[in-house]
């Protein structure tokens, strides 16, 4: 069977947890952690980089450093992961959606100032693929409406908008270091901060709510409780591990690249046929090759092509729900804007062709986003992926979408 996702180890991993051991130095903070902050620093220019547990805890300190309160309304794609918004929503935020573009599944920019009223205060725009947002419309929004902007940048490590790192953008940024990304820890993210006004503040809720990383420069003669906080720094085992794919980061880009243009010119021919949309990557963006998709013509189609693919030993995946007709944010009127309280129960199709009724906010008109859960099919993509199997795979797309093939 051919993985979806294969995690890659570059040899330095367990060497560099080694010397983490045995330093005497285990909890965050240590060598490790700022060696891989400062990369971020020197080679993005991010103004600060702190390493975190997780890209949720991330958006979790982008959270409180914008200071949601109940009642203060955030932006947000319906097309991402429940991280994106649930960081927020445990502040209080009611969360307004905005349709993906036509094209691809990031945030449509040209939707976004008419979804703003007086209670908003962030828009979150999300690199879907590692491909950028319009980031001058978004951050021209802003501007002019006073808010803020937190770049969901989960799979954005090493893109580029015009030039500009993603996550160096926005007031913050956050990364992820998951074990599906390019470079990896396991688990672990990133939070920068491209504000000067937060810095300070974001290593006091970094470190628990205190200033000891002041106390450790020698700017303070001693540490205190002194703002709210969590204790978001991972440990130097996670840093240690990624440290190795840092140093490394190079070459895997340039494989996993390789793969995804073979992947592209392999399938544009069915393209161009209309089978099936291919990824779309704008001339303000760059590729930093996190994955590679097709969008299909309709859900049965994706449902009979995943069955195929597996049957021939590749496994793929689709990707995220329409998080507006997810169960929580349905039932939970305190997390909706006023404007879509109302509730209606439609038939909704099943991945396995079965029919149920499915409740939804009444007025939240979103068919990009739909279309894009019902239609979106990720395929393998990861460094130890071979040329012959992405042949494989591209023979057995072709072989699917035959006009002698029995569906």
């Amino acid at each position: 069977m051919i993985p979806f996702n294969k995690p890659f180890l570059t040899g330095k991993e367990a060497h560099y947890i080694y010397q983490a051991v045995y330093s005497g130095k285990l909890s965050g903070n240590g060598v490790f952690t700022k060696k891989c902050q400062k990369f971020f620093e020197e080679h993005y220019g991010f103004k600060k980089a702190l390493m975190t547990t997780s890209c949720t805890d991330a958006l979790e300190m982008a959270a409180i450093l914008c200071d949601i309160r109940p009642g203060d309304e955030v932006i947000a794609p319906s097309y991402t992961f429940v991280s994106t918004v649930l960081a927020f929503v445990r502040q209080g935020a009611k969360i307004v959606f905005c349709d993906s573009c036509k094209e691809n599944p990031n945030i449509d920019a040209d939707r976004i100032e008419a979804l703003i009223t007086d209670k908003t205060k962030v828009i979150i725009p999300v690199h879907y693929a590692g491909v950028a947002c319009d980031m001058d419309k978004i951050m021209d929004i802003a501007n002019r409406h006073n808010l803020l902007v937190v770049e969901d940048a989960a799979q954005a490590i090493d893109s580029y908008y015009k030039g500009r790192p993603l996550g160096s953008i926005g007031h913050l940024g956050c990364f992820s270091f998951h074990e599906t990304k390019n470079i990896i820890a396991g688990e672990g993210g990133l939070l920068t901060i491209n504000d000067d006004r937060f810095i300070r503040r974001s290593e006091i809720i970094w470190e628990k709510g205190t200033n000891r990383s002041e106390f450790f420069r020698g700017e303070v003669n001693k540490y205190g409780w002194v703002d709210t906080g969590s204790s978001f720094l991972p440990s130097e085992l996670i840093s240690a591990f990624l440290w190795a794919q840092i140093e490394n980061m190079d070459m895997i880009q340039t494989r996993r690249k390789e793969i995804w243009e073979q992947y592209y010119q392999g399938l544009k021919p069915m393209a161009d046929k209309g089978y099936f949309q291919l990824p779309d990557i704008p001339e303000y963006a760059t590729n930093n090759a996190h994955m590679f998709y097709i969008v299909c013509r309709t859900l049965e189609e994706r449902t009979a092509l995943i069955k195929h693919l597996k049957e021939n030993e590749i496994l793929s995946v689709f990707h995220y729900l329409s998080l507006h007709k997810s169960g929580f944010y349905t039932s939970h009127s305190d997390v909706r804007p006023d404007t879509c309280q109302g509730l209606e129960t439609i038939q909704m199709k099943n991945f396995d062709g079965s029919v149920t009724d499915e409740t939804q906010v009444v007025g939240l008109d979103l068919p990009n986003c739909d279309r894009f859960a019902d239609c979106l099919l990720r395929l393998p993509l990861y460094y130890e992926l071979t040329n012959e199997e992405v042949m494989k795979i591209t023979k057995e797309l072709n072989i699917f979408y035959s006009p002698n093939f029995i569906k």
